[in-house]
C-alpha cells in the first residue's frame, strides 16, 4: 500500500510545481505588458505548456492571481502551534513565523498579487470570495484547538472579528508591504485580544 501513497505524493508535487510555475510567468508577464493586456495563450506559451493544460490548473485568468500558495502553509503551521496558546496567539505567532522564513521571490510573488487586486476591477470582486473561503477554514483551525462547535458565538465573532481585520488591512489605502501589512495585523490582532468595545468621549475623559 506504501507505493501509491508515495505516487500520489509524487504527483501531488508535481502539480504544485506545475502550478507555481504557470503563476510565476503569469505574474511576471501582467508587471512587464498589463492584466488586459495579457492573455491566457500568451501565459500558457511562457510557461511551456497549452492553454487547456492552463484551465486544469486554473478556471480563469482571475484565479491565477488569487491563487495563494500561503494558504495551506499557514493552515499546517497553526496547526503545529503549541496547544496551550489561543486561537489568536496561534494565528500571531503563525503569521509572524511564515512571512519571516519565506523566500525573497515568493514575497514579491505576494506584493505582486496584493498590487493586482488592488487595481484591477474584476480581481477585487472575487478577492472577497477568496477570503470567505479562506476563513471557512480558519473556523474550522479554531474549532479544532478550542474544541467548540461552529454554532458557539465565541467562534462566530472571534471568526468574524479576525476576518474584518483581513479585510481592513487588505483595503488600507496607505503605501504598503508585507512587513507593514503584517505590522497591521499584528496589532490588529492584538486589539482584538485587549477586547473590541470602544468608550465613548465621555466616558474616556474621565
Amino acid at each position: 500500500m506504501s507505493t501509491p501513497v508515495a505516487q500520489m505524493g509524487l504527483r501531488e508535487r508535481k502539480k504544485a510545481r506545475t502550478r507555481a510555475a504557470i503563476q510565476q510567468h503569469a505574474l511576471r508577464l501582467f508587471r512587464e505588458r498589463g492584466y488586459e493586456e495579457t492573455t491566457v495563450e500568451d501565459i500558457a506559451a511562457a510557461a511551456e505548456v497549452s492553454p487547456s493544460t492552463f484551465f486544469r490548473y486554473f478556471p480563469a485568468k482571475e484565479d491565477v492571481v488569487l491563487y495563494d500558495v500561503l494558504d495551506a502553509k499557514l493552515f499546517a503551521a497553526y496547526r503545529k502551534q503549541p496547544a496551550a496558546l489561543s486561537a489568536i496567539d496561534a494565528l500571531r505567532t503563525t503569521l509572524r513565523g511564515i512571512y519571516t522564513d519565506l523566500p525573497r521571490d515568493e514575497l514579491d510573488a505576494q506584493v505582486e498579487r496584493e498590487r493586482l487586486v488592488r487595481t484591477v476591477p474584476e480581481l477585487q470582486g472575487r478577492m472577497v470570495e477568496e477570503v470567505l473561503k479562506t476563513f471557512g477554514g480558519f473556523a474550522e483551525l479554531v474549532m479544532e484547538r478550542t474544541g467548540r462547535s461552529r454554532d458557539d458565538i465565541a467562534i462566530r465573532t472571534l471568526v468574524g472579528a479576525v476576518l474584518g481585520v483581513l479585510i481592513g488591512a487588505w483595503l488600507d489605502a496607505r503605501p504598503h508591504s508585507i512587513e507593514a501589512y503584517l505590522d497591521l495585523m499584528d496589532r490588529s490582532l492584538a486589539q482584538i485580544q485587549k477586547g473590541l468595545d470602544i468608550p465613548g468621549k465621555s466616558r474616556r475623559a474621565r
